[in-house]
C-alpha cells in the first residue's frame, strides 16, 4: 500500500454504545495501525465526537421529517371525506373544543352567580342566549368529536398500511419501481444519507465499512461519488443479519419490503462482504450471486486477559457535555459483581440472560420456567430495563410468586461482560425459531462460553448442533418452559460436567476478537492491493 496511513469510515445505524461489534472494529483496526474514523447516529439533536482507542467517533444527528411515509402527509380526502384534511388540524379543532367548553362553563356560572342582578327582561334574554350557545355547542361538539375520530382512524389505517388500497399502492410501486421502490415506500433510509454523507465525502476515505443493511446505501453512493472524482474508493459490506429472515423492526407492512429493495439495489456495489457466520455468507452467495463467499468475522469477544486495557466509550459536544452518563460508576471502576446486582450470595442459583429483550427473544420462557425452579433467580441484563417488554415479564412473574427472584440489570461495558456473567451458574439463549436464529452463533454465545458458562440454549440449528456437539450446555424445544425447567435442572444438578467442555472440545482461542481482527485487517489489505 502506498499510503502507510489508508483512511477507513466505518458506518453504523445506531448511536455506538451498545454495539460491541463496532466497537471492537474501530478499536482493533486503529490499534493496527489504520486511520479510522466511525460515524455513527447522535442519540439527541446534537453533534458529538470522541475518542476510541485510537480511533475517531462522530455521532450525527438524524434529523426529522423524511420518518414520514408520503400518504401519511396527505389530505383524507378522498378516502374519508368526513374526516379532517389532516392530523394537525383534527388536533386544533379537538383543543378549540375543550377551550370553548371551558368559555361556556365560565358564562354558566357567571350567570347563576350575577344573573339575579340583571331586570327581568336582560336576565331572560341572557338565559336564552345560554341556552342556544349550548344547544349549538353540543351540536357542534358532535359533530367536532365524530371528524376527529375519523381522521384519527384514517391515520391509524395509514400508519398501519394494511387496507387494501395501501396494499395495492405498495404491490404498483414494487411492480413499477423494482428495487428502487423503497423512496416511495420507505424514505426514512435517506436520513442516514442527509446524516452521514458530506461527512464521508469530506474525510476521502480508501475504504468505507458500512455496518449492516440501513446504511449500505449510504457506503455506496459515496463511493459513487469519490469514484466520479477520481478516487478510488472500496465499500466493505457487514452483513450482520440475514434480512430476508429478520423478523421485521417495525411493524409496517411497508418497512421489511422497503428494506430488502434497498439492500438488493446496492449490494453489487460492494467490493467485499464481511459477516457473522459460514451460514449466512452461503445466503448471501445464493441471494445476490457473489463472486466469492464472505469472509467470516464471529461476534466473538475480545481475550478477556486484555480487557482490563479497555476503556469506555466517551463522546461530548462542542461544549464539552456528554452524549450520556457513564455506565461504569466510580464505585464501579473494576468488573460490577452480578450477584451484588441481583442482592443474592454465593450460594444462590442464577441463571442470565444478556442481551436484546423482545418477544422473539424468549425471555418469557425463562420466567415461565421459575415455579419449576425453585431457588433459582433470573438476571436479564438489558439495555432498557424499564420498556414495556420488561415490564410484562415483570408483572407475569408477580403472577407466579416470582417477582422477588427475577432481577433486571443494566448493560456494563463491552468489555466486561464476560467477567461480569462469569458469576452465574448458566447462561440462556431461549429464542424462537426465526430463520436469521438458525444461522450464527450470536454474541452472547461467545460471552457465555467465555465466562466458561454452561448454556442452556433453545433447539435453533447453529448454537443447538453446537452445544449438543462440544456438549458445553443443553438443548430445549424452543418456546417450551417445561422443557427449558427440564435441561435447566440437568445443569445444576452438574455444571462442572458441561465447563469441561472448555478444557477440550471448545476452542476458546479461536473465538476471540483478535483473531477475527486479523481476519478483518486482510480483507482491507487484499482490497487496497487490488
Amino acid at each position: 500500500m502506498s499510503n502507510p496511513r489508508p483512511r477507513i469510515v466505518m458506518l453504523v445505524h445506531n448511536n455506538v454504545k451498545g454495539d460491541s461489534r463496532v466497537q471492537k472494529q474501530a478499536r482493533s483496526i486503529a490499534a493496527l495501525g489504520w486511520d479510522v474514523t466511525l460515524l455513527g447516529v447522535s442519540p439527541g439533536r446534537r453533534r458529538f465526537t470522541g475518542d476510541l482507542g485510537g480511533a475517531k467517533v462522530e455521532l450525527i444527528p438524524l434529523q426529522p421529517g423524511l420518518h414520514q411515509r408520503p400518504h401519511e402527509l396527505r389530505t383524507s380526502f378522498p378516502r374519508d371525506p368526513l374526516a379532517y384534511g389532516n392530523a394537525l388540524k383534527a388536533r386544533w379543532k379537538d383543543q378549540h373544543l375543550k377551550a370553548r367548553r371551558a368559555d361556556l362553563g365560565a358564562a354558566k356560572a357567571e350567570f347563576q352567580l350575577y344573573g339575579d342582578r340583571l331586570p327581568a327582561p336582560r336576565r331572560a334574554l341572557t338565559w336564552a342566549r345560554l341556552q342556544a350557545r349550548r344547544a349549538g355547542f353540543k351540536i357542534d361538539a358532535k359533530w367536532t368529536r365524530l371528524r376527529v375520530r375519523r381522521t384519527d382512524a384514517l391515520l391509524e389505517r395509514r400508519l398501519l398500511g394494511t387496507a387494501p388500497l395501501d396494499m395495492a399502492i405498495t404491490k404498483f410501486w414494487l411492480k413499477t419501481m423494482g428495487d428502487r421502490a423503497w423512496r416511495r415506500l420507505d424514505p426514512d433510509l435517506w436520513r442516514y444519507e442527509l446524516a452521514f454523507g458530506k461527512a464521508i465525502d469530506k474525510l476521502e476515505p480508501d475504504v468505507i465499512h458500512a455496518n449492516d443493511f440501513p446504511v449500505l446505501g449510504v457506503g455506496a453512493r459515496a463511493k459513487l461519488r469519490a469514484l466520479a472524482k477520481g478516487r478510488d474508493v472500496k465499500l466493505v459490506w457487514d452483513a450482520h443479519e440475514y434480512l430476508a429472515g429478520i423478523k421485521p423492526w417495525r411493524p409496517h407492512p411497508r418497512w421489511h419490503v422497503s428494506q430488502l429493495a434497498h439492500q438488493r439495489e446496492y449490494a453489487p456495489y460492494a467490493d467485499a462482504v464481511v459477516t457473522v457466520s459460514a451460514e449466512l455468507g452461503e445466503l448471501l452467495v445464493r441471494d445476490f450471486h457473489l463472486a466469492e463467499p464472505p469472509a467470516v468475522v464471529l461476534n466473538a469477544p475480545g481475550d478477556p486477559a486484555k480487557a482490563g486495557q479497555e476503556q469506555e466509550l466517551v463522546v461530548t459536544d462542542a461544549k464539552g457535555a456528554k452524549a450520556w452518563e457513564p455506565t461504569v460508576s466510580d464505585a464501579e471502576a473494576a468488573v460490577p459483581s452480578l450477584r451484588a446486582r441481583c442482592g443474592v450470595g454465593p450460594d444462590v442459583p442464577v441463571m442470565v440472560y444478556s442481551g436484546a429483550g423482545a418477544p422473539q427473544r424468549g425471555l418469557d420462557t425463562m420466567v415461565e420456567a421459575l415455579p419449576d425452579l425453585p431457588g433459582v433467580h433470573a438476571a436479564f441484563i438489558l439495555p432498557r430495563q424499564a420498556d414495556a417488554y420488561a415490564a410484562a415479564l415483570l408483572a407475569r412473574a408477580e403472577e407466579l410468586g416470582a417477582a422477588d427472584r427475577v432481577h433486571f440489570l443494566p448493560y456494563v461495558e463491552h468489555y466486561q461482560v464476560v467477567e461480569h456473567l462469569a458469576e452465574a451458574d448458566f447462561g440462556v439463549i431461549p429464542i424462537h425459531h426465526w430463520p436469521n436464529h438458525e444461522i450464527a452463533l450470536i454474541t452472547k454465545f461467545f460471552e457465555y462460553a467465555h465466562a466458561r458458562l454452561p448454556i442452556v440454549v433453545s433447539d435453533v440449528e447453529a448454537m443447538g448442533s453446537m452445544v449438543r456437539a462440544t456438549g458445553q450446555g443443553e438443548v430445549f424445544a424452543a418456546e417450551d418452559a417445561a422443557d427449558f425447567a427440564r435441561a435447566a435442572q440437568a445443569v445444576l444438578a452438574d455444571p462442572e460436567r458441561y465447563r469441561k467442555a472448555y478444557d477440550g472440545a471448545v476452542d476458546l482461542d479461536a473465538w476471540t476478537w483478535e483473531r477475527q481482527a486479523e481476519v478483518l485487517e486482510g480483507v482491507y489489505r487484499r482490497l487496497l492491493e487490488r
